[in-house]
Parts: C-alpha cells; structure tokens; sequence
C-alpha cells in the first residue's frame, strides 16, 4: 500500500482522491456509511476500493465525451504531476473500471442520492406560497446503449411509422421550483406511465409540499393518497371530465369535487347523494391563453386542493401553475448540457444503467446546490447563475486537485497505488 507522509500523519492516496466541489456534499464519510450500509465495504484490499469507483462514476457524469481511463486521469488530478502518485502505476484499464462499477452495483449511488438531494429553500423564500414549498412532478426518456439486456429491461417506443434508435428508461422526478433541485426520482420502461412511477415518490412528499402536475397525472387514487400525505396540490386537468359548480367563488373559480372514475356517470346524471362520502372536495380554476399561435385560446382547467380562495386567489395559482416549467428547465439541464452530444448514456447492462441514472442525479444535484449557495451569498437571483458556468466550474475543480504540500513525501509501498 502506497502512503504519503502528510506533516505527521500517514494518508492513504485514495483518501485524496475527489471531485472538487462536489466532495462539499458527498464526503468520504458519508460515502462510507452508505457504502456499510448497502454491503459494499471490501472485504480484501482492492486496486479500486468502492469509495473510489462511488467517485469515478460521479466523475463520468460530469465528463460524458471521455473514455473511463482520461476520467480516471482526471479524477486523481494533479497528484501524480505533485510526486504524490508512484511512477509505477498506471491508470486502470476500462475493462477494470467497469468491473469495478459492476461490483459497486446501482444501490449505493441510489442511496447516496436518497440521502444527499433534499429540498434546499428555506421557509418565505424563493418558491415557496405561503406556508407551502412548491414542487413539481414530471419525467424524461434517456437513450442507452442498443445492448440485448437494456432492451429487453427498458423497451422501445413504436408507432405506425418507426421504433426509437435505442432503448430508453423513463425517468419520473420530483423536483424543488425554486432551487430546480431534482429531490427524487423513479426508474422505470419507456412503456411505463408517468402515473404509476409517481406511486414511486409519495414517501419523499410532506405536508410541508403543495405540488404541481400536468393532466397526465391526475388519478382519484393517487391524488386521494398525496393530500393523505399532508401535501396541497395544484394539477391541470382535463376538460372532458365532468367537475360540477357546487359553489361560484369570488375570484371567478368554483368549489367541485372527485369522485372515483366508476362513479362519474352517477354524478352527470344528478345522482350525487349515492357517491357524497367517496368525493374528495376541490376547487376548479379555469382560464385561457391567447398567446399560443392558434386562433382559438386554448382553455386552461387546474384543480386544487386548497378550497380558500383568500388564502390563494384564482389568478395568483394560475400564475403559480406556470413554476412547474422549472422542473422542465432541470430535466432539460440534466438531459441536453450536463449530457454532451451523443445524448446516450455509456452503460451497457440495466444494473449500470441506474447507477449512472443515480449519479447523474446526485451530480446535477449537487451543481445545483453550489448555484443556490453562490445565489444566496452574493444576494442576487438564482436565474442570474448559470448552470453551464456552474458545470464548468465543478469541471475545473475535478481537475485541480493540488490542495495539499508536495513537501516530505514517502512512498511506503510502491506496488500499491493507495
């Protein structure tokens, strides 16, 4: 085992190993803990602990273009350039890092992400309405490689007219609006909707939460289940499904109800006292766009679960509605600038699939957590940071690694390269 002799204390290599900025969030700690806690701890002395492939795969998501050996070159950084690296040793081949990935598995990136991406805003803050942070939920299709085991765990998409290039999961995500903190997530097919992956992320939300969606969420079991959960909700809705006026509201929206899909028929025939305890009370916003290049406006029907219209007026929701493209800006960060051109993931088998998923994540995450804290310190808006300068910047940093005197250096084992 390689050790360098820093003032009086001995350190192995790979403690030094890490990835700038990111390291702030996902310490060597906490990497141990999880990795204990998901059975991943060595039980023989490795050329690639586990600690350093949890690193390593961070470290691809932020260098897509890069074959695994230049990664591995940039995440030891500038020790060998420091003398603080044995000249023997050369970086591992890719058939060794990969393998190392397979032994790491997908658990502990998923419960390194489970642990690290929590809500950042703080209470009155950005996005947040009253005493309620605003979430968003929706989801994107990656490509992966065209392998037999990823097509046949993720599927394609087909039509009359083609079937997709590659295999694609579906991502489903729970994001923070005034952070664009991707909080939580759920694998799944291309084929699975949005719907039943978001059954995935109930246990992430709380009733600290009033969260947004699109029409193609909306089910009576599921919504029935977030607002046990404690949250408030504001979801679009389709206009096809039928929401009687109970009662008209000053701010021009109206007190409805849901019932189950079975009992729809009964309510627009007028049958309502046969479905009264099964309704979930709600109150319907309906507006319209003129902006949208057509020349009829199209009509916009939310629901929600707050009933006061003094507490959230029609407008001020309507408004709100439109925070849910902050989750689209996210996914689009994650899926079109922290992925470079070609948008395709570099995993081969669904297990590696995932880890990398996790790890994109966490890494999107923890970029996102240094603009917050840059927005915070300089006082100015979070929009004003850019997240392509912020990636740059976590770039750099992986590649700087000189943190520490080159001075008194020992080698106490040069077969080693810890």
């Amino acid at each position: 085992m390689v050790e360098v002799q820093l003032s009086s204390a001995p350190v192995r290599l790979t403690d030094r190993i890490g990835i700038g900025v990111i390291t702030r969030l996902v310490s060597r700690d906490l990497v141990d803990e999880v990795l204990a806690d998901t059975d991943r701890v060595e039980r023989r002395r490795r050329l690639l602990p586990a600690r350093v492939v949890v690193y390593f795969v961070m470290t691809l998501c932020l260098f897509f273009g890069d074959a695994y050996e230049e990664v591995m070159r940039k995440l030891v950084g500038g020790l060998q350039f420091m003398r603080a690296w044995d000249s023997r040793w050369s970086v591992p081949t890719a058939s060794a890092l990969c393998q190392a990935r397979q032994r790491l598995g997908e658990e502990p990136m998923r419960a390194l992400f489970d642990r690290v991406c929590v809500p950042m805003t703080g209470p009155g803050g950005r996005g947040w309405l009253g005493p309620w942070r605003v979430m968003a939920l929706d989801g994107v299709h990656l490509d992966v490689p065209d392998t037999i085991e990823n097509s046949e765990e993720f599927r394609r998409f087909n039509n009359s007219r083609a079937e997709s290039p590659f295999p694609q999961p579906r991502v489903l995500a729970l994001a923070e609006c005034g952070s664009r903190a991707i909080v939580a997530a759920e694998i799944g097919q291309c084929r699975d909707g949005e719907r039943e992956l978001a059954w995935g992320l109930l246990d992430r939300i709380d009733d600290q939460m009033l969260v947004l969606a699109d029409r193609g969420f909306y089910s009576y079991e599921f919504w029935q289940q977030v607002r046990a959960r404690g949250a408030q909700l504001l979801w679009r809705m389709k206009l096809h499904v039928n929401l009687p006026a109970y009662q008209l509201l000053p701010d021009g929206s109206y007190l409805s109800a849901l019932a189950p899909k079975s009992m729809r028929s009964d309510i627009a025939r007028g049958k309502g006292r046969r479905i009264d305890r099964y309704e979930i009370p709600v109150r319907v916003i309906d507006y319209s766009i003129t902006n949208r290049g057509n020349d009829e406006p199209e009509t916009i029907r939310l629901i929600t679960s707050i009933l006061d219209h003094e507490l959230a007026p029609a407008t001020e929701l309507a408004t709100l509605y439109h925070d849910r493209w902050e989750i689209e800006l996210a996914i689009d960060e994650v899926e079109t600038h922290q992925i470079d051109r070609p948008r395709v993931l570099r995993s081969k088998s669904p297990a590696l699939v995932r880890q990398e998923i996790w790890a994109l994540l966490l890494t999107h995450y923890a970029i996102r957590h240094l603009m917050h804290e840059a927005a915070d310190g300089a006082q100015i808006d979070l929009d004003r940071v850019s997240f392509m300068r912020s990636l740059r910047v976590v770039r750099r940093q992986v590649t700087d690694q000189a943190a520490f005197s080159p001075q008194n250096t020992q080698h106490s084992d040069p077969s080693d390269p810890r």
